[in-house]
């Protein structure tokens, strides 16, 4: 039997199994020990653990949540994206939050305090698995909307988030047979509708053009249950869950849900985005749309993905070129007549192209009578690397200046506070003052106001991170950088 609950360095916690570990009901929730940590970060601080229904064939809950104790849950450095009831749905979703705030901290030891697998009821194990409860037939009412009382009269759903433009309001399509995946975490949230408001930043998707700007997750959760959370394409861009990147993440032109941990392929929506823009009429809806596209196709090694990027990039050459919106459709086209600096790097990689894809070796007709000097191209491209170098190895010197000035100073302000402390103590020691109460009043105060600036130099301590992953309030607040959304 695995052992989940790991003894701790001073041996006062015992070993713990499966067959030891109280079996809990659905639903049920509790706080600290055995199912969550305790005194972390901080002596007296208490996690809280909740289940939901459904149980896999080994016996434990699938559907697990830990929320943040009372300390944590005010913003800060401990916090830097505050979530509905501060509460994690997965394993991953608490070490990325522990990395962001507790940089450094012993991942292994923190999930070594605590059993991260619940055991369920004996009584719901006749089967091996416990069925997901399903929504009602009809409007998802559980986790989009909301029934008041004049609604029983009227019958009119109401959009949680008052989105008169909101799709379960407007579609009255026939019941999809899949039910959403049940959410206490964002979907219990007062203004929050899965239907129509974006899961990382809560504001309205738009469902004009075909939905392009947001992706929604179809991830099977369940028996007939998909996640059903959308998010904003932008934003998913924004927080490194979408598009090509690196990392532990590493995704491929993909999406990755916050909710469910699920991938989704983007290049199946970037293809339905392309079909869209064809039976629109406004260019510069087209190009934004197309902008999106390349935004999630950029850099991916997937051939499907690449192919489609090289006919978009050439798409939006046509439409900067004038082209009329009946051709730009067109994939076989005479870019060489276009203007270098538009369709310079798309004309390029279509003579490659061109010239891979002649049989027995014989070059198209386009090729040959195109000009390219591959001495001269070659050395276009090492300036412009160069150029490209320079300007971000300039910016991140005065990053790094900027950051390394503000955390001195701010470092040097703690330990002249530090300083001004140990001579107040040392006065009330002393008993220096006709009025012991106002020293000691003081005192007391030094200490809450050093506290406060230690949680300031934390705060701006995730700066380690870069620039680019530093919380933008914590950016605005200590180093007075103002970062558009």
């Amino acid at each position: 039997m695995e052992t989940d609950l790991h003894e701790e360095s001073d041996g006062s916690t015992p070993r713990t199994n499966d067959l030891s570990l109280r079996r809990v009901a659905p639903d049920e929730s509790g706080e600290g020990l055995p199912y969550a940590p305790i005194n972390w970060p901080n002596p007296g601080d208490i996690w809280r653990w909740r289940v939901g229904k459904r149980v896999s064939g080994s016996g434990h809950y699938l559907d697990r949540y830990i929320y943040l104790p009372k300390s944590l849950c005010n913003g800060g450095p401990a916090n830097p994206t505050p979530r509905v009831k501060h509460g994690f749905a997965s394993k991953l979703a608490v070490e990325r939050y522990l990395q962001t705030s507790f940089p450094g901290s012993d991942l292994g030891a923190f999930f070594a305090s605590f059993s991260w697998k619940i055991p369920a009821e004996m009584s719901l194990l006749a089967n091996g698995a416990v069925k997901l409860k399903h929504v009602p037939a009809g409007p998802p009412i559980a986790p989009c909307v909301e029934i008041e009382d004049s609604d029983f009269e009227s019958d009119v759903l109401r959009c949680k988030a008052r989105n008169k433009l909101c799709i379960s309001l407007l579609e009255k399509a026939e019941n999809s047979p899949l039910a959403f995946m049940e959410c206490d975490i964002c979907c219990n949230e007062a203004k929050f509708c899965r239907e129509c408001c974006c899961i990382l930043c809560s504001k309205h998707v738009n469902f004009s053009c075909g939905g392009y700007d947001y992706i929604r997750c179809e991830a099977m959760t369940g028996e007939a249950a998909i996640c059903g959370h959308a998010a904003h394409i932008d934003c998913a861009l924004r927080c490194y869950m979408a598009g090509t990147v690196g990392g532990s993440i590493a995704l491929d032109s993909e999406y990755y849900c916050r909710r469910c941990d699920a991938r989704t392929d983007l290049v199946p929506h970037v293809k339905r985005l392309l079909h869209t823009c064809e039976s629109l009429d406004s260019r510069d809806n087209i190009e934004k749309i197309l902008n999106i596209g390349i935004c999630m196709l950029h850099s991916s090694e997937k051939t499907s993905a690449k192919e489609l990027l090289k006919r978009i990039e050439v798409v939006v050459a046509k439409l900067k070129y004038g082209t009329s919106l009946e051709d730009i459709w067109k994939q076989e086209g005479n870019l060489s007549a276009m203007p270098t600096d538009v369709c310079h790097h798309e004309s390029t990689a279509m003579e490659i192209t061109s010239y891979q894809e002649a049989p027995n070796g014989k070059t198209s007709s386009d090729l040959m009578s195109a000009s390219f000097d591959y001495r001269s191209e070659s050395q276009r491209l090492a300036e412009e690397v160069d150029q490209v170098l320079h300007a971000l190895k300039n910016s991140q010197e005065s990053e790094f200046k900027m950051a390394e000035e503000k955390l001195l100073a701010q470092k040097n302000y703690i330990c002249n506070l530090y300083q001004q402390l140990e001579k107040e103590k040392s006065d009330l020691a002393r008993r220096t003052s006709t009025n012991p109460d106002a020293l000691l009043n003081i005192v007391l105060s030094r200490v809450k106001q050093i506290k406060r600036e230690i949680t300031n130099l934390k705060e701006m301590e995730a700066i380690a991170s870069g620039f680019g992953k530093t919380p933008r309030a914590a950016l605005k607040k200590h180093f007075n950088l103002e970062v558009e959304e």
